[in-house]
């Protein structure tokens, strides 16, 4: 019976994603919008999880206030289009309500102050949706809506920032996701000021790699640090499989993770160079904590396990997931061999 209506609600959930971006009309993206938070809810509730009712009000209640704004917008541009004078600053302060709202419903800074807080509340399949598929439709809305290259720019620099040095003394993972993504999110935004499809590329790749990475800390319920090492000492397949996923999470060349941002850095690097400087500068941080998770779990030896530590793993759950980290970790390998013989 549970997983009847996590599935009904799943459906839903992605109905009002699919309706937010294939409309016509303000109002009908502001609907599906709701939809989809309304569906998300009971999703997070969870018998297992002392947290899951705060996680589920304070999502309520800051998704409420963004969809507030955002109505609040599109009303206010409906009750104005007829008006010539003063068009145009009219419009600009709109718009640019209308982008923060957008903004505030994806976590990006300086409005993310939600974010890590509720993901830490939420088990791994929900911070992969809240990290991942919930970020679809505010992309999409706010591709149509950004005109102003300024206060893009101004938040690319602040996600970029406080992504990178947010997750530098975090011993939670799903802070540590929280804070990554919070500087993803910086690196698809810098799409924008270029092309309105690069986004949807380094979506896509780092869906694929944060999957792979909750897929394998989801199998062995891990949430912390100290879990993490107490486990690495188990198994050395998964704990190297980890690892690198974790660097391919960050960006680090030869892994599939630095294509999209090999990709944005080529469309940035004639117009915006001072922005790129500055993306990659924070990403060599986002990269330095990662780095020395892999270090401490590599060379450091952990013996006191204060931990119960999970090992029941089938040979179904083993080989996807080992299939994943392969492409993975070689996909850029792949992807150049590919193009080079096309």
């Amino acid at each position: 019976m549970i997983y009847t209506y996590k599935l009904i609600f799943i459906m839903t959930l992605f109905m009002g994603t699919m309706i937010s971006i294939s409309s016509y009309t303000w109002l009908g993206t502001w609907m599906g919008l709701e939809i989809n938070l309304l569906s998300f809810i009971p999703l997070l509730k969870s018998k297992n999880n002392s947290y899951s009712t705060e996680s589920s009000i304070k999502y309520f209640l800051v998704q409420a206030l963004a969809s507030t704004i955002f109505l609040f917008s599109i009303l206010m541009i409906m009750m104005t289009s007829n008006l010539i004078s003063d068009m145009m600053n009219i419009n600009m302060f709109l718009m640019m309500m209308i982008n923060s709202s957008l903004l505030l419903k994806m976590g990006a800074a300086p409005l993310h102050f939600w974010f890590p807080e509720i993901i830490e509340g939420m088990n791994w399949i929900n911070s992969l949706i809240l990290m991942t598929w919930q970020k679809i439709a505010p992309m999409m809305l706010l591709s149509y809506t950004i005109k102003y290259s300024n206060y893009i720019i101004i938040i690319i620099m602040l996600s970029t920032f406080v992504g990178s040095i947010g997750g530098l003394n975090q011993t939670s993972l799903r802070k540590i996701m929280a804070y990554s993504s919070i500087n993803h999110l910086g690196w698809m935004l810098s799409s924008f000021l270029n092309s309105d499809m690069i986004w949807l590329f380094y979506f896509l790749m780092y869906t694929f790699i944060s999957m792979t990475l909750i897929l394998i800390l989801n199998s062995f319920k891990i949430f912390y640090l100290k879990q993490m090492y107490a486990f690495m000492n188990k198994n050395l397949l998964v704990k190297f499989s980890l690892m690198l996923n974790l660097l391919s999470l960050g960006g680090l060349p030869p892994f599939l993770g630095f294509l999209p941002k090999w990709i944005v850095i080529q469309y940035l690097s004639n117009n915006y160079m001072y922005l790129l400087l500055f993306m990659i500068m924070m990403t060599l941080i986002t990269l330095f904590f990662y780095l020395r998770i892999a270090y401490s779990s590599l060379i450091l030896s952990h013996n006191e396990l204060n931990f119960n530590i999970l090992m029941n793993m089938n040979l179904k759950m083993n080989s996807l997931m080992l299939f994943l980290s392969f492409i993975s970790i070689n996909g850029l390998i792949l992807c150049t061999i590919f193009f080079n013989l096309y």
